[in-house]
């Protein structure tokens, strides 16, 4: 009996693990569950299902029963789709209970092409995603498996999909092809994770690419990947409809670059953007920019028109509000000497924070301390500013250059016009000074370089970049150095600055020798007119910014003005000077053949007793009433002015002394100016004009017989006023 039972017991065993191994393996085949499969999928609309043999299988590891079928013909809105397999998953109780219920349904497709796909998008949401696919999508292989899972109620509670896609091609923007592309996909009911993403962007390579997509309240992405950046003129040339769109790109002329890339992205579940972060950092090789308006400014004596990069280190962050972009590496004007670089550019929605720190090579000038830095002489920049809509506020500025240095703190620029500073510190060779900025303006120092004052003190108020500044100002300096290398010691002024100009001033200075430099103004509060006097016992360190007087030395200098908003009444006083070497002068000495005054001017110089000047100016435009000038040698009187474009003209007459003196003697009442007949004999002078623009002035002369009663007049109350 035990052997009986023995037997029965193994052979029950043996069937059992032949029917397991049976159902695991080869199946049994049955048309029982046809038509329940076939009822099932036509509960979804435009779905036909056709199935041949179904074969009934177990699955030993999960202990569950599932119906499989090859090859079943699936038509979805009359497209064929390519399942190679279908497996069904009943639930084993309900199986032995005769009542089925399918908890899990596999299909395993065939390779599709996505032309079909693009068919099969119809019902596909969000509307975006599926015009991507239907109009983007223009190659590409997909291999899918799908897992879909029911409830009790043989509702969807979840599915699982997963496989690759190759040889994919996406048209992203007019002639810009995302092609070459594969990746591996994994995605259920909450969320979709691409991975392994391999393509070409033009000339941009795509790898080790990853997407997460988080489909719960609202759709959220992350994104990781790796590209490489090769891109030369020719793309640029291709794409210029498209780069023209972002100007920094369209500056871009190459590119070569490898970044690490990170992207997150917020939808709502309208899929309207809610926020994103895209962040890079990697290696930039090399990049050439080309700058449609190239940099230029008083400072630089050469235009910066291109700009090259290259072994940089690049780390960006973008976000709605804030981008974020810093490096460290090397730059280049000319793509031959490069020099260290970083940068820290802050731009939020309201302002840009700029740090930057560069060596610098150019030439470059600094007019106002006249300080020139030599080209190939290495300079370091440091600078750390804020742009807020037209206002620039300089947080620090640091400038080194050998044993050079300029610092600058808080400086606040608005239209190009100085608003405020804290302080500046300037130390160069001929410069050593501190300036204070807080109740009053204080500038204190060893010594300063007055060379180019001049340019600055008549510059036009348009061109007055500091005409936001109004302020009492004190100036204490030991040392000042002005032009024609004449010294200027212990200047002190105490005054008043208003709209960029002086409204006041009481100054003194001392050159040595007992020769004093006095400057004095004051401000009429009722008529606001301003007077101004400067007194000089040297004339050449105050006249050298004017070509006019080139040649002048010695005398002592007097100039009065009086100085309304639009223009100004002013008169120049010169007494005992001489003229040497001046070119204008010999030149116009030269065509009157005036041989020995020639002579004179080239030597020891032509002496003259006084020089007077009146003079008005409107706007850009300078009148010189009267320029009269008379010595021992020689008179001149003339008349003319100066335009807004440089455009000089002048006329006039000159008299050698010997027969303006025969002239004056023979005049037989003053006030009844005439000319007796005697003198008409010979000439009497030369008559002469002046016209050209600056550096290309021609003269021209004409000898005459007859003095003009005015320039007779003019030598006897010239007379009459040294009597």
């Amino acid at each position: 009996m035990k052997k009986i039972i023995s037997y029965s017991s193994l052979l029950f065993l043996i069937s059992l693990i032949t029917v397991i191994i049976l159902l695991s393996t080869i199946g049994i085949e049955t048309k029982k569950f046809n038509n329940l499969i076939s009822e099932k999928a036509s509960e979804t609309k435009n779905i036909n299902l056709e199935l041949d043999t179904i074969k009934f299988k177990l699955n030993p590891r999960e202990l569950s029963l599932f119906l499989e079928t090859q090859n079943p013909k699936i038509i979805y809105r009359s497209v064929s789709v390519p399942v190679k397999n279908i497996k069904v998953y009943f639930d084993f109780l309900s199986f032995l209970k005769s009542n089925p219920k399918i908890k899990k349904t596999s299909l395993f497709l065939e390779e599709l092409d996505v032309t079909q796909i693009n068919r099969l998008s119809v019902m596909i949401k969000p509307s975006n995603f599926k015009s991507l696919l239907n109009n983007k999508i223009k190659e590409g292989k997909l291999i899918s498996e799908i897992e879909i899972f029911l409830t009790d109620e043989g509702e969807l509670e979840n599915f699982i999909a997963k496989g690759s896609v190759k040889g994919l091609k996406i048209e992203l923007l007019n002639d810009l092809i995302f092609e070459k592309a594969n990746l591996g996909f994994f995605a259920d009911k909450n969320d979709i994770l691409i991975k392994n993403i391999l393509g070409d962007l033009g000339s941009i390579k795509i790898s080790e690419g990853d997407i997460k997509l988080n489909l719960e309240n609202g759709t959220k992405l992350n994104s990781n990947f790796n590209s490489k950046f090769n891109i030369k003129e020719e793309f640029y040339n291709k794409h210029t409809s498209l780069l023209k769109k972002y100007k920094n790109l369209e500056n871009i002329k190459y590119f070569k670059a490898n970044f690490n890339n990170s992207l997150s992205i917020n939808l709502d579940s309208t899929y309207k953007l809610i926020n994103y972060n895209y962040g890079i950092s990697g290696k930039l090789e090399e990049a050439k920019f080309e700058l449609k308006k190239p940099i230029k400014n008083i400072f630089l004596k050469d235009e910066i028109k291109e700009i090259y990069l290259k072994n940089s280190n690049i780390k960006s962050v973008f976000k709605p509000e804030d981008i974020n972009i810093n490096g460290v590496g090397k730059y280049s004007f000319n793509n031959l000497d490069f020099f260290k670089i970083s940068i820290d550019n802050n731009l939020s929605k309201d302002f840009l924070n700029v740090i930057l720190n560069f060596d610098f090579d150019k030439s470059l000038k600094l007019d106002l301390i006249n300080y020139k830095k030599k080209q190939n002489s290495i300079a370091n920049i440091f600078l750390n500013f804020k742009k807020r809509q037209d206002v620039i506020d300089v947080k620090q500025l640091n400038f080194k250059e050998e044993k050079n240095s300029i610092k600058l703190n808080n400086v606040l620029i608005k239209k190009n016009k100085l608003i405020s500073f804290k302080r500046v510190e300037v130390d160069t060779p001929n410069n050593n000074f501190i300036i204070k900025n807080d109740k009053q303006i204080n500038i204190k120092g060893a010594k300063f370089d007055a060379r180019n004052l001049p340019k600055f003190l008549n510059s036009d108020s348009s061109e007055n970049i500091f005409e936001k500044i109004s302020k009492e100002i004190v100036i204490d300096f030991k040392n000042i150095k002005v032009p024609m290398s004449e010294k200027l010691q212990n200047f002190k002024l105490i005054g008043e600055i208003k709209e960029g100009k002086f409204t006041k001033i009481s100054s003194k200075g001392d050159y040595g020798g007992n020769n004093f430099l006095d400057i004095s103004m004051k401000k009429d509060k009722n008529t606001k007119k301003k007077y101004l006097e400067i007194y000089s016992d040297l004339t050449r360190p105050l006249l050298t910014e004017y070509i006019f007087f080139n040649g002048l030395s010695g005398g002592k200098l007097l100039f009065t003005s009086i100085i309304d908003e639009s223009k100004s009444n002013s008169k120049l006083k010169i007494e005992n000077f001489k003229v040497v070497n001046a070119p204008g002068v010999i030149k116009l000495l030269s065509l009157a053949d005036l041989g020995g005054l020639v002579d004179l001017a080239e030597g020891e110089g032509l002496s003259f007793d006084v020089l007077e000047i009146d003079m008005e100016k409107n706007k850009d435009f300078l009148k010189l009433n009267e320029i009269l000038a008379l010595g021992p040698s020689m008179s001149v009187l003339m008349d003319g002015y100066q335009d807004e474009n440089g455009l000089t003209s002048l006329r006039g007459t000159l008299v050698p002394a010997k027969t303006l003196n025969k002239i004056i003697s023979k005049i037989p009442v003053i006030g009844n100016i005439v000319i007796p007949k005697e003198v008409g004999e010979g000439l009497f002078g030369i008559s002469f004009k002046m016209k050209g623009p600056k550096g290309n002035i021609k003269t021209t002369i004409n000898p005459i017989r007859t003095l003009t009663p005015r320039f007779i007049q003019r030598i006897i109350d010239r007379n009459k006023s040294t009597k």
